[in-house]
């Protein structure tokens, strides 16, 4: 039996663009309930204000031309297989730390690395004007992570099972920061909601991105699934902004990791974009 994401990839894989779309609304409906009881139970923070941090010259971010996110090979950054000679070779060998599945679980250890790492820092709050709450970390959270699910499906089934590992590990942090968080009873049916919501996202994104999809459908679905706090509200001309550049920045990735080779995407030797300086266009750093 194929694993819970291995099923959904290679069914959410199949869908025609019809499907994907009644599934969209099927699930955002879901998600705008749910998120308010979760982030209810796990956010005590306070309503964001988009005007309260510095301005950001958001007409001017993510248009610079895609490139790939490899990381160079003299990178501090590289995370390297660990070599093992003579005996401790052949030890390891035996306990299949060379196995297929082995390498595959390190390397997904590594992409989420480079995921929590994108999300956890205050720069990308800083240049899309969030407030750093439970919903929007965990917001973010999905985006780069279908950022990397939808790169994988390029490598077909090897794809799909790299990015059973990598679910496994997100599920698994989602967890502990759902504990963190404070929400200790009924842990089970807030990470089933949760896991509602990621799927449900992932839909949205997936029907976005869609030839025939509309141009405002990306910031729409951002918009909801991130910015808005009740998934119906419109934004406001502050926001506005805010939500086309993660749009921009959306598409953007995309694009620079369908440029990543393989080997690169399958170690985690690559990086998500610098948003360290958002007053200008995006560079990679």
């Amino acid at each position: 039996m194929l694993p819970r994401w291995s099923r959904a990839a290679i069914r959410l894989y199949k869908l025609g663009s019809q499907n994907n779309m009644e599934l969209r609304k099927d699930f955002c409906f879901v998600a705008s309930r749910s998120y308010a009881k979760v982030a209810a139970a796990a956010d005590d923070s306070t309503e964001k204000n988009f005007s309260r941090k510095p301005e950001v010259y958001f007409n001017k971010m993510f248009w610079s031309k895609p490139c790939s996110l490899a990381l160079a090979q003299d990178s501090p950054l590289r995370v390297e297989e660990p070599k093992y000679e003579g005996i401790q070779h052949i030890i390891f060998k035996m306990l299949l730390f060379y196995s297929k599945q082995s390498k595959s679980i390190r390397g997904a250890n590594v992409v989420y690395r480079r995921i929590a790492s994108q999300v956890d820092k205050p720069a990308i709050y800083n240049a899309f004007n969030l407030e750093k709450t439970f919903k929007t970390t965990f917001s973010l959270l999905i985006l780069h992570m279908w950022l990397c699910l939808r790169r994988l499906k390029e490598d077909g089934k090897e794809g799909v099972e790299f990015g059973q590992y990598l679910y496994e590990i997100y599920n698994h942090d989602v967890e502990l920061r759902v504990s963190k968080a404070g929400v200790n009873l009924l842990l089970t049916r807030w990470m089933k909601d949760l896991e509602k919501i990621f799927y449900g996202n992932i839909v949205a994104y997936d029907a976005a991105m869609l030839p025939e999809a509309r141009p405002d459908e990306l910031p729409n679905v951002i918009w909801k699934n991130i910015f808005s706090d009740d998934g119906l509200s419109k934004p406001n001309d502050a926001a506005a902004g805010a939500v086309q550049a993660m749009a921009r920045y959306a598409r953007r990735e995309c694009s620079c990791l369908s440029l990543t080779d393989k080997e690169s995407i399958f170690s985690g030797n690559f990086t998500f974009s610098s948003l360290e300086n958002p007053k200008s266009d995006s560079v990679r750093g």
